[in-house]
Parts: C-alpha cells; sequence; structure tokens
C-alpha cells in the first residue's frame, strides 16, 4: 500500500518480519507486458457525446476496457446501446469488462445490458484476473447489504485471491464530494471486506465529475494501508458540480470529459485521467500494492 508524506510526497511501504517500515523506493518501473486498464462511467446519452472519450480509447489502445455503469443512456434499453453506445465505446467491446448502472437498470433486470455484452458480462458480479492483479466487477443495483448474495459471495472471492494486488469497481461511489449524489453509506459493507482483503484500488461513477481519494479506511479515515478510491463519472453523458468535499479528497474536477488509465505492476499501479481533446485538466500518479 502507498504513504504520503504531510508534503505528499510518496514512499513505498515494505514489510519486514511482520513490520511495516516506510523506505524510499518507487514502484518498479513499467514492462512492455503490464497490463493497461481504461475507465469511466456514465457515457452515452446520444450518438455524439461519448465519441471524444471513444477515442481516447482508440489513442491509447488499452489491454481492458472498463465501464463504471450508466454506459447507454436514458434506460439502457437495448436501443440505447446500439445507438449511442455501440458507435463509440463500442469498438472495444471486444476487451471491455462492464459494471452497470442504475440507469441501465432502468430497463427491468438490466436486459439491455445484459443482452448486448453477452459473454463479456458473465453474470451480474463477477472477478477475473489480469496480468498480477485480481479484479472484482460488482453490482450495486441489486442487493449490496451484509449477508447478501453478492457480499457473500465477494468475501469468498477475496479470500480465494488472497496476495494479490486487487481493484474493484461498481457504479455508486461510497466515497464522494458530488453535489448530486454524493457519498453512499449502502456500501460499507462491499469497503469492509475490501480492505480486510487488503484490496488496493476501488473505481467508480454515478456522480458526473472526476475525484481522487487518499487511501482510507471503511469508516473514512486516512489510512496509508486503506484503499485509493476514484470516482470517474466523466464518460461523456454530462456533468455535475461538487458539494463541500469530504475528508480524504485531493484532487476534484468537473469540467472535463475523460478516462481514467491505470497500469498495472506486479507491484503497484500507475494512474492518469487523459483528458479529452480541448480540455485542459489532468492528475496523475503512482501507488505501490
Amino acid at each position: 500500500m502507498e504513504a504520503y508524506d504531510a508534503a505528499g510526497n510518496h514512499s513505498t511501504r515494505a514489510t519486514v518480519g511482520g513490520a511495516t517500515s516506510a523506505c524510499s523506493t518507487a514502484p518498479p518501473p513499467p514492462s512492455p507486458s503490464d497490463p493497461v486498464i481504461a475507465a469511466a462511467g456514465d457515457i452515452c446519452g446520444s450518438p455524439t457525446d461519448c465519441a471524444p472519450t471513444a477515442a481516447l480509447l482508440d489513442s491509447i489502445a488499452p489491454t481492458r476496457v472498463l465501464t463504471l455503469g450508466d454506459n447507454a443512456y436514458p434506460d439502457g434499453a437495448t436501443s440505447d446501446y446500439s445507438s449511442y453506445y455501440d458507435p463509440n465505446w463500442g469498438r472495444k467491446k471486444s476487451i471491455t469488462s462492464p459494471a452497470p448502472g442504475n440507469h441501465d437498470y432502468d430497463t427491468s433486470g438490466g436486459a439491455g445490458y445484459f443482452s448486448y455484452f453477452g459473454s463479456q458480462a458473465p453474470a451480474p458480479y463477477y472477478s477475473f484476473d489480469l496480468g498480477s492483479w485480481h479484479l472484482v466487477s460488482l453490482n450495486g443495483e441489486i442487493d449490496v447489504s451484509a449477508g447478501s448474495a453478492q457480499e457473500t459471495w465477494l468475501k469468498a472471492d477475496l479470500a480465494a485471491n488472497a496476495g494479490t494486488c486487487t481493484l474493484a469497481y461498481w457504479h455508486e461511489p461510497r466515497f464522494s464530494s458530488g453535489a448530486e449524489h454524493g457519498s453512499d453509506s449502502s456500501f460499507d459493507p462491499f469497503w469492509r471486506d475490501l480492505y480486510a482483503a487488503g484490496a488496493d484500488v476501488v473505481l467508480n461513477g454515478h456522480d458526473h465529475e472526476y475525484e481522487r481519494f487518499a487511501p482510507q479506511d471503511p469508516s473514512g479515515a486516512a489510512d496509508p494501508k486503506g484503499i485509493r478510491e476514484f470516482v470517474v463519472g466523466t464518460g461523456g453523458a454530462s456533468h455535475y458540480s461538487f458539494a463541500t468535499p469530504v475528508a480524504n479528497s485531493e484532487v476534484r474536477d468537473d469540467t472535463s470529459f475523460g478516462v481514467l488509465k491505470l497500469t498495472l505492476h506486479a507491484g503497484g499501479y500507475d494512474w492518469q485521467f487523459v483528458p479529452v481533446d480541448g480540455a485542459s485538466f489532468s492528475d496523475a500518479g503512482s501507488g505501490s500494492c
């Protein structure tokens, strides 16, 4: 996990004989085989609004694309996917591992989402390995409570993949400074399970802006051994605004559409917010797991 001093400088933490100590080594340099992820949510509401972020997918040429929900507005219907999403982000359908959002479930049971993605969305929630990382796609549109089938599955999946760098993603953020939606405590069980398993990164959408958090624990307290969350609701549908920043919010932008690019190393990751043509905001950094 990554640690930051008062000036915001990064140091890698190493475990030696059961004790955790700070050291000055940086994450290893990227290897040509390190997978690259491109991710965003709140994507296509017209034939043209998500064309700029789709162009970013072409230029980044990622190993895998992750959708963070609300992929096709207004209702996630088959016609929304075929008319809006498919001509744009659909160009990367064969390498996409999606998650649904609340608008995708405006069509009963997410039928349009499941019909469009087919085997790319093999179940309402699922996991897979990418390079040395374990990725978990969760579903915020069905029961997420402690003891639910999904939460029970999550705990078992994390236990079966202990010791790996882990990234989880779903639509609604547990923590957010967004004025439209904000933090959603419904997802506390997910965070507690992920934190207990030593997960590293969580990606969400729902609030139509970009926000990066410092690593934190399930209660929202800063914790260098905690989970770093990115809210990336910048796929193209629209922008919302921010309310008062919540604890541990490090970077916020509600002006630029774009995608989050993550390069996954054996012992860490690099992040970069890549804006669409004509937008000026950017954000980049590295972390260890």
